[in-house]
């Protein structure tokens, strides 16, 4: 989903001198002096891992690309996960010295790291997020933010009272086209915009109901489940957990923080939200595994009168991406370092010395990073993060209600419609529940 071979390809970038040295932890692996690269260790962020499947050990190599970075633990409740994972980092550093933890609850009581890399299911986020916060750590945190708007609140109150670095893994903010097709629209390069267009993803292919078996002996079935419902073991979890309407939203969810986000970032409008959402979604017939809607398409009107339609690819005339239309034409850009115009010279004419610049990183992780060291705020920051899923998810409850949703940005509630509130915030099964901030 990331195109990680489009990842690999950041620049890797030196992090900037800060004034001033940073106090870190006294645990440092014996290693840590025969680095490549000499490192004095007040100037070493060191880290950890929560989760370290595909997305998150992708995570985690990008990170050990930085000198800067001592790695020295992870956690998952896969072992699997566990013996590549720390293979990777011990290779790396040439002994065994990696910690590796199946619950995150002792990785966070006993680790004393400066940051923490979170990548695990959309269902888990709140509590990992916040359990994280609670202990001080930066932390980079995997889109979307949360499964719902109310988890999400909680994340954002968490990251706030702790005053901690935090960065979300939205990392097309720090590709240099989505830079520039933000900012050329923020600037008024089109004019005064009437309407975007987001193209997400088309949905996925049932698979049917397939039948139970026996829990894999290196995977923690249970504890995956956590705060889910109690399910049998049908040999779906690792990635495809995305199409079970329980651990996600499907396509609409998973890409909400990528596209969505920057749709707001060039509106300026990436710390609110729409007034009012409606639309429909096209659902798979009951007794299928596979829930999440097939297809989707819902149009959000915000206060400034721009409108806003979200959909599946197939159902957009530009497909994948983010297309701005405004009064001097339209600015279309997605990945793949597409970046395309009504006419060239909207992208090829330089904006004036009086522009207004928007936030630019080279490189998402070094981002961070950098961040980690100055405290300064990241290049997607929690509230942005928050903001961004909040209108996939209003999305969401506006498909399933097959109603019309108003909402109030400011205090971020739904207004005058009982039944589409409580589905603001999803049921916790026993025992788990947000840690209190």
């Amino acid at each position: 989903m990331d195109n990680k071979s489009t990842r690999r390809n950041f620049l890797r970038n030196s992090l900037s001198a800060v004034a001033g040295a940073i106090v870190l932890p006294n645990i440092i692996p014996s290693s840590a002096m025969g680095m490549s690269g000499i490192v004095p260790p007040s100037d070493r962020i060191v880290m950890g891992s929560i989760g370290v499947g595909s997305q998150g050990s992708s995570n985690m190599r990008d990170f050990l690309d930085f000198k800067q970075v001592q790695y020295v633990s992870i956690c998952d409740l896969d072992s699997s996960h566990l013996d590549k994972a720390s293979d990777l980092i011990n290779k790396k550093y040439g002994n065994k010295d990696c910690r590796t933890y199946k619950d995150y609850r002792e990785f966070l009581e006993k680790e004393k790291v400066d940051a923490v890399c979170i990548s695990v299911p959309d269902h888990w986020h709140s509590i990992a997020y916040v359990s994280a916060a609670n202990k001080k750590l930066a932390i980079y945190g995997e889109k979307p933010l949360a499964r719902s708007i109310g988890e999400g609140q909680q994340i954002v109150k968490a990251v706030k009272k702790n005053n901690i670095v935090w960065q979300t893994g939205s990392w097309q903010r720090s590709k240099a086209n989505f830079h520039q097709a933000a900012e050329l629209v923020f600037n008024g390069r089109i004019g005064k915009v009437d309407h975007v267009e987001v193209g997400l993803p088309n949905g996925n292919k049932g698979i049917g109901m397939p039948p139970v078996i026996a829990v894999p002996p290196e995977l923690d079935w249970e504890f995956w489940l956590g705060s889910a419902p109690k399910v049998p073991y049908r040999g779906v979890c690792h990635w495809n957990w995305r199409w079970i309407l329980d651990y996600s939203g499907g396509q609409l969810t998973d890409w909400a923080g990528h596209h969505i986000d920057i749709a707001q970032w060039g509106l300026g409008l990436d710390r609110t939200g729409p007034v009012e959402i409606s639309g429909e979604g096209v659902y798979p017939p009951s007794g299928e595994l596979y829930n999440v809607p097939t297809e989707y398409d819902f149009t959000c009107k915000y206060k400034t009168g721009v409108t806003m339609r979200v959909a599946n690819a197939a159902r957009l005339p530009m497909g994948m991406g983010v297309t701005w239309y405004g009064a001097n034409g339209w600015i279309h850009v997605d990945r793949g370092d597409v970046l395309t115009a009504s006419k060239p010279e909207l992208i090829s004419e330089k904006l004036g010395d009086n522009k207004k610049a928007l936030y630019e990183s080279t490189d998402h992780w070094g981002n961070f990073l950098d961040c980690v060291r100055s405290k300064k705020e990241t290049i997607t920051p929690v509230e942005v993060a928050h903001r961004a899923i909040s209108v996939g998810l209003l999305g969401e409850i506006a498909m399933t209600t097959k109603q019309t949703i108003h909402w109030d940005p400011i205090k971020e509630e739904i207004v005058n419609n009982a039944d589409a509130s409580k589905m603001l915030m999803r049921s916790f099964r026993a025992p788990w529940k947000i840690p209190v901030i």
